[in-house]
């Protein structure tokens, strides 16, 4: 099949896992790919390690604005979050440029700086004690909603400052805003307004309570801080918050059950790491790497300009392909294989540049406490049948994994 024949867009395509084979063909063979688009304008798939991080770093060529269409393959600024509509929604900081990103960035970044991680590093591990110990003696589980959906929600939960009882719903507005493409997940837009409009609701009350009684939680720094003089409204506050839970969320359970199966695969690696535990700082982020939660982002290109000798013109959008980038061979060493030691550059998963991940440390920190306790707990853990995948060509997300633990 020809590449101009497949559709880069089709859910489909990612329904077991992302097509590395395929995108190692593009790499080879066209790295900055046009792909039609039914219904669209078509766009540019930018895979190579390189090119993703170019792009990534100029802002003001290639823009995440929601005026231009935001930082997914659909135009925000027509459809909005989830496809609630534009005007249902605010922009969040991550489809914003500079200078209105920079202001929102210093306003969250404290929250997640390393003295504040510090504090919250022995509560983290207080959680995932507690979540093993729930496991028992029992010999098999299903591992994405028994653990690795849990661990998140419960730290996002203190982070915000809110009963542990709400976490599940975080858990399922978090799903519902990134399950669009899938059967089983997807809402009616009915129910997805309705879950929408309670999710709203739920944040605007917890805002209008800090900002009455500011406490210690990322909410209440949120409600009070102050750049440049400049205080966050409402409004934009409603916009980050569900940025907060969908990134709290997704990208950490996704890591975590994705960890448990490379380590599955690779039991040399499982070894390996158990033998040294120190070597769980390089396997985090190899974790990350491999797993590559969120597979793309998106960027329009907001002025005529030229990549790999190709004209981009005003308006392409551009896909940069994160999963893709994380095995260019040309980038890591040996970049097929899982490999917990490794040196190597900057993996891609948290994205680079003006929009890396604000909770990347979060989320590292606590797959480094998850994988330390399991594999101490559970050396034998393993897969024992194939993961049932999210349908979602944005998304890397398990439904479920079958775990023996001993």
């Amino acid at each position: 099949m020809t590449l101009d024949a497949i559709d880069f867009r089709d859910p489909d395509l990612y329904a077991k896992g992302f097509p590395h084979e395929l995108f190692a063909r593009l790499r080879r063979e066209d790295p900055l790919h046009w792909s039609p688009e039914a219904g669209g304008r078509g766009f540019w798939c930018v895979t190579k390690y390189d090119d993703v991080v170019a792009v990534s770093k100029n802002p003001h060529v290639f823009s995440s604005a929601r005026a231009l269409g935001g930082h997914r393959i659909f135009d925000e600024n027509e459809v909005g979050i989830a496809g609630l509509g534009a005007e249902k929604t605010e922009a969040p900081f991550i489809s914003m440029d500079p200078p209105e990103h920079n202001r929102y960035r210093r306003m969250l970044s404290p929250s997640f700086g390393p003295s504040q991680l510090a504090l919250l590093a022995p509560m983290i591990r207080e959680r995932v004690s507690a979540l093993l110990d729930r496991l028992g003696d029992r010999r098999e589980c299903e591992f994405v909603t028994e653990v690795a959906a849990e661990l998140p929600i419960q730290v996002l939960a203190e982070l915000l400052g809110i009963p542990q009882s709400d976490r599940l719903k975080l858990f399922d507005w978090s799903n519902a805003l990134i399950a669009e493409d899938d059967p089983e997940l997807r809402k009616s837009p009915e129910q997805l307004a309705s879950d929408m409009g309670e999710m709203t609701e739920y944040a605007a009350h917890l805002w209008d309570q800090r900002v009455a009684h500011p406490g210690k939680d990322l909410i209440s720094a949120l409600a009070t801080s102050r750049v440049d003089g400049e205080a966050m409204t409402k409004e934009q506050y409603l916009g980050t918050f569900i940025l907060i839970i969908v990134g709290g969320n997704e990208t950490t359970r996704n890591s975590i059950s994705g960890g448990v199966l490379a380590l599955s695969d690779f039991p040399d690696q499982r070894r390996r790491l158990l033998d040294d535990p120190s070597l769980v700082e390089t396997a985090a982020n190899e974790i990350v790497r491999w797993v590559c939660p969120i597979m793309h982002m998106r960027r329009t290109a907001a002025v005529d300009t030229e990549l790999r000798g190709k004209p981009v013109r005003k308006g392409d959008k551009l896909i940069l392909w994160y999963a893709s980038a994380n095995r260019d061979e040309d980038a890591f060493a040996a970049a097929d294989r899982f490999d917990v030691g490794r040196d190597g550059p900057q993996q891609l998963g948290f994205g680079i540049g003006q929009h890396f991940c604000l909770g990347a440390r979060l989320a590292l920190l606590q797959l480094r406490s998850f994988f330390s306790e399991f594999l101490r707990r559970y050396p034998e853990a393993h897969v024992t049948s194939p993961p049932r995948l999210v349908r979602s060509n944005f998304v890397h997300g398990f439904k479920d994994l079958s775990v023996r633990l001993r």
